[in-house]
């Protein structure tokens, strides 16, 4: 069994208007009966490995350049709560089985959502969200989706605790 597998799945309409649009997404799943959903957040988005570092600081450098938001907020705060952060997230909602976490920049608009199912194996669904705002959202997400999914696919491996 694969620690992750990326799932081609219709958005369910309770995620899909979590946005106004949705302009792409995409679902990554894995198996995680063990931890709350508090602790996988932040095993997806707290543990990077170094090249991935490396990738968050050359775009951080690179949207500087372009006006786009790369600082931590006024109101970051790392408690699991909404309105709190994980890692340079925000959580917007947080619920029994769901977690909606994500960003508003004037490019594009972001959400992360993570959803514990029943499914005995790939339980736990992480989708990506994005709508865009202008063209630079457009053409950002064309330089960024290659990486993307690179990158998503490695934090959600993170998460994966096999069924014994």
């Amino acid at each position: 069994m694969k620690a992750v597998i990326e799932e081609h799945l219709a958005l369910p309409e309770t995620i899909r208007n979590l946005l106004p649009k949705v302009d792409f997404y995409d679902v990554f799943s894995t198996t995680n009966h063990k931890d709350d959903l508090a602790v996988i957040s932040h095993s997806i988005f707290n543990t990077t490995p170094k090249w991935v570092a490396v990738l968050f600081n050359i775009r951080n450098r690179v949207v500087r350049l372009l006006g786009l938001h790369y600082e931590l907020p006024d109101d970051y705060h790392e408690q699991f709560e909404v309105g709190g952060y994980v890692k340079f997230f925000k959580i917007f909602d947080i619920s029994e089985n769901q977690v909606v976490l994500g960003a508003d920049d004037t490019h594009l608009n972001f959400r992360a959502v993570i959803t514990r199912t029943q499914d005995l194996q790939y339980n736990i669904k992480v989708t990506t969200l994005v709508e865009y705002n202008n063209t630079m959202g457009k053409r950002y997400m064309m330089v960024v989706k290659p990486f993307h999914r690179i990158v998503v696919k490695h934090m959600v491996k993170n998460a994966y605790r096999p069924i014994n």
